[in-house]
């Protein structure tokens, strides 16, 4: 008798969605750029050309990829909604410190890619940054800045993540004993600078 998971019919959308989970677990030990496709369709239990089926390119598979790694990130940086708005902003910058903590090497991939002028890495990076900052913005009470690019206040936050994005990379990098902050001391930090940059 087969065994059963060989004889499991997939659907078009059920495989991709497996085919782009698997890029993900593979994204969080090696950049975006140096993702085997074989390695990829080897996991599934596809060949080379099948992948190809579903995504007509390895452009199109990393743009899946990248994609779905960018909607995880506002996806579990997404705070509890009843709490007040100063503890939801304090819980998003927790859960963003332990995202990039827990995917350092994938995060910085995704960082350079943006900053190396990949277009598809560039274009997910930026509506990543744009999410997280309207929901600064609303927990911070400026929601009618969100939607005004020119806006000094929207500019600041964005300005902002940037900050709190590389000093997060940064501290991360360091062994554990030789931190010179908590996370917790380190979100206290970030919500002080945000206040600070207000005021100015």
């Amino acid at each position: 008798m087969l065994n059963s998971v060989s004889q499991q019919r997939w659907t078009a959308d059920d495989r991709r969605k497996q085919l782009v989970r698997i890029g993900l677990m593979m994204l969080r030990t090696q950049p975006i750029h140096e993702l085997s496709i074989d390695a990829v369709a080897g996991q599934a239990g596809i060949s080379r050309g099948l992948l190809f089926h579903y995504f007509p390119s390895k452009r199109d598979y990393y743009v899946a990829v990248i994609s779905a790694a960018g909607r995880r990130l506002l996806r579990v940086t997404k705070p509890d909604e009843s709490l007040a708005p100063p503890e939801q902003l304090r819980q998003m910058l927790l859960s963003f410190v332990a995202f990039i903590t827990r995917r350092r090497a994938a995060y910085i991939s995704f960082v350079r890619g943006a900053a190396g002028g990949d277009d598809y890495v560039v274009k997910v990076y930026a509506e990543t940054r744009a999410g997280l900052a309207t929901r600064v913005l609303n927990l911070i009470g400026s929601p009618d800045v969100v939607d005004q690019p020119a806006s000094l206040e929207r500019l600041t936050v964005h300005a902002w993540l940037a900050y709190i994005e590389d000093l997060a990379i940064e501290w991360s990098g360091l062994p554990e004993k030789d931190r010179p902050t908590t996370d917790e001391e380190l979100v206290d930090h970030a919500i002080a600078a945000l206040e600070a940059l207000r005021k100015l």
